[in-house]
């Protein structure tokens, strides 16, 4: 792992005991993803992605990042030195999101 993904894993690891983010251990999750970069350069969003989960769940925040079932990820402004806003919800096990899809499909 590069220094600067080391620094960010211990960068999320502080945020996640100073603002004492909540333990989800085994639930399934939604997460919810604001992506603004630093600057108006082309980036591929979805490469933040593995990164960010990643480093929550090394932080203790849920046990496998295999938990989240729904994940989105969106673009906002570039604000100076970047950042991503992270939501964790958890999914109630009667969700009718669950079913498969019919085989017509």
């Amino acid at each position: 792992m590069s220094p600067k993904g080391r620094e960010f894993k211990a960068a999320v690891a502080d945020y996640v005991v100073e603002y004492r983010v909540p333990k989800l251990g085994d639930k399934k999750l939604r997460v919810s993803m604001v992506l603004f970069p630093r600057d108006k350069r082309k980036i591929d969003i979805d490469n933040r992605i593995k990164c960010v989960l990643d480093a929550l769940q090394d932080a203790g925040v849920f046990d496998d990042d295999f938990q989240v079932d729904e994940l989105s990820i969106v673009r906002g402004k570039p604000i100076k030195g970047g950042a991503i806003r992270v939501l964790i919800e958890e999914i109630e096990t009667s969700d009718s999101s669950e079913s498969s899809p019919s085989e017509d499909s």
